[in-house]
């Protein structure tokens, strides 16, 4: 087939997100497709440009650019399921978070308020129209239905090389990698790291805008000693990270769906995460292939604690968590197959 996906794109801001495009892409390729990518450009503010490419998006027809037939449209995010065509797929990674889950009514601008009934409308009449819905996870498909009213099938789909993620001896460190931004709450586990009384250590992978933030918290508590920002790494680099961790830390606010705890399962390492983390949870057991606190540095402090002292504890939650996740057989095939039905 021909298939067209959509997708946002912020300039220089590359993640789990883009990554996610990437490997979709890759693999409806290697099952044979044509693939084009569409990448819209996309800025968080100001509010009237959101508008405007909600504009452009909403009734694109796709169905024959310049005269070439296309056989299938995926779209990931929004805005652009607003186009339009007869076989339309959307595999909802997540929708355009400010003016939902993390929408606060007292603290939004008129402008804000005013955009927020725009994209639910839009949201609501776009997705509506669309052939078929699958969601990134449960908990974004549980958002989808609780503001727009719309049903949808979860898809789960392997992180990036997943397949070389492998056990290892445990050292006496966390691991915590992601990009360095409020939503994954770094904070947390910085703040943390003043209550650990065992000899543990924690290195923070990931670059991004609060950096600067956290070297000064870090300098602020004197925890030069204890807590490492080890900045960007290289793939074999990962893979070593994870192998050799006593446990991966990861206190994100409500995850759409959340690469590094599957990534951590593959290599048999318990996780840490919260209470509120969203996505997930959905893949964790607490105390069984790790420990589900409450979002604050006492808990972590004391999750991380628990794991340090008991190791072979530590050990089998970890290998329960890579049985669980390679028992769900998670794999691009099967996604391209559910995508292309």
């Amino acid at each position: 087939m021909r298939i067209l996906v959509t997708a946002s794109h912020a300039p220089f801001l590359h993640g789990g997100g883009e990554r996610h495009v990437d490997n979709l892409c890759m693999a409806l390729r290697a099952a044979g497709h044509e693939v084009a990518l569409v990448r819209l450009p996309f800025k968080f503010s100001p509010e009237a440009d959101i508008e405007r490419a909600m504009a452009f998006c909403d009734g694109y027809d796709l169905s024959a650019p310049n005269g070439q037939h296309v056989d299938r449209v995926i779209s990931l995010q929004f805005p652009g399921y607003g186009m339009r065509h007869p076989r339309h797929v959307v595999w909802l990674m997540h929708q355009h978070r400010a003016v939902y889950e993390l929408f606060d009514p007292d603290a939004a601008t008129p402008a804000l308020h005013r955009l927020r009934e725009k994209i639910v409308d839009y949201d609501r009449r776009a997705l509506s129209k669309v052939t078929r819905i699958f969601a990134n996870s449960q908990r974004v498909a549980r958002r989808l239905l609780h503001y727009n009213g719309l049903d949808s099938t979860p898809l789960y789909h392997p992180p990036p090389g997943a397949e070389l993620l492998c056990r290892g001896e445990a050292w006496d460190y966390v691991f915590f990698p992601s990009r360095l931004e409020s939503l994954k709450r770094q904070d947390l586990l910085i703040e943390a790291a003043r209550l650990i009384v065992t000899d543990t250590k924690i290195l923070i992978g990931g670059e991004g805008p609060q950096r600067e933030r956290y070297e000064r918290l870090i300098e602020k508590h004197a925890l030069g000693d204890r807590v490492r920002l080890i900045g960007a790494f290289a793939e074999a680099e990962r893979i070593a990270l994870y192998a050799h961790a006593l446990a991966v830390v990861f206190p994100a606010f409500d995850e759409d769906l959340g690469y590094v705890p599957l990534e951590a399962m593959y290599a048999a390492k318990p996780v840490v995460t919260c209470t509120d983390s969203g996505g997930p949870l959905e893949f964790r057991a607490h105390g069984e292939t790790g420990e589900i606190v409450a979002p604050s540095p006492e808990a972590l402090a004391d999750a991380i604690d628990r794991l340090a002292t008991h190791p072979d504890r530590a050990r089998a939650m970890g290998e329960a968590g890579r049985e669980r996740i390679l028992a769900m057989d998670l794999s691009w095939p099967r996604v391209v197959a559910t995508l292309c039905a």
